[in-house]
């Protein structure tokens, strides 16, 4: 098939890897007829499947780039694009099950993964894997399933080994929260108690407060009536002739009052004779 179909210059490249691809498949399985030794069969068999997997590799390619450029594709060359895309595919299947008659001819059970995902490879689209039914055998597809449903009853054995610690793991969470939510309650009663005392003591330092004032006035008291009397003796000494300030009861009057009064009373008594 001529490809006159408008690409750019990536999809002109990987159009013609896949095109010597092809041709070199078209020469290996002619080349299957012509050799005799079944090892020799089997290990050029081996190249042709290398071949076709790195063809698969270069389709896909193909069909990025092509869905990358899709937006900026007139219909029409989309539409061409695709049907380029298909013949390749078809290509490919037919030597497929080309490889497939000269496996079961060589007596060799051993099934080729022609689609086998490498590292970093994408999952397998839909399209594939009616391309790789399509190149099985009902023996190859019952051994298929079987291994699907054995990696199908792996998950759920894996799946319920992760259901069961995460039920202990939430049992252990909920012992855990139940502790610490007891914790909590008796931290709240100790804090409640400390609390009560905090407030008894704050009582007992404004009762201790008022007794200090109380006894403040007190000794401000005494200490005025201490100071008053004082300053009556003072005075009282000073001015012994002030008659307004009485005289203080136990306390002798002044001594230069006395020897005054002992001067009248001999005056008196003088003229009195």
């Amino acid at each position: 098939m001529a490809s006159d179909v408008p690409m750019t210059p990536e999809l002109e490249q990987i159009d013609g890897e896949i095109q010597d691809i092809f041709r070199a498949l078209q020469n290996g399985f002619q080349k299957m007829d012509k050799i005799k030794d079944s090892s020799r069969q089997a290990k050029q068999l081996e190249d042709l499947t290398g071949k076709m997997k790195e063809c698969k590799r270069l389709i896909k390619e193909f069909d990025r780039i092509l869905k990358d450029e899709e937006s900026k594709n007139p219909p029409e060359v989309n539409k061409q694009l695709n049907d380029r895309k298909q013949y390749m595919i078809k290509e490919l299947n037919s030597y497929v099950t080309l490889r497939k008659t000269y496996q079961s001819s060589l007596g060799n059970n051993k099934r080729v993964e022609l689609f086998d995902m490498g590292a970093g490879s994408s999952e397998p689209t839909a399209e594939d894997n009616i391309q790789m039914a399509s190149a099985m055998s009902n023996q190859q597809l019952i051994d298929s399933g079987r291994n699907q449903m054995d990696q199908t009853d792996e998950a759920i054995a894996r799946s319920k080994m992760v259901v069961v610690q995460t039920v202990e793991i939430g049992s252990q969470t909920a012992t855990t929260l139940t502790q610490q939510t007891e914790q909590m309650k008796r931290i709240g009663n100790e804090l409640d108690s400390v609390h009560f005392s905090l407030k008894k003591a704050s009582q007992l330092v404004k009762e201790i407060g008022r007794q200090v004032a109380t006894d403040k006035c007190i000794m401000g008291l005494l200490a005025l009536i201490v100071f008053g009397v004082i300053a009556i003796i003072i005075v009282k000494i000073v001015n012994p002739h002030n008659k307004s300030i009485p005289d203080i009861p136990g306390m002798a009057p002044p001594a230069h009052s006395f020897q005054t009064n002992r001067r009248l009373l001999s005056t008196r008594a003088f003229r009195g004779l």
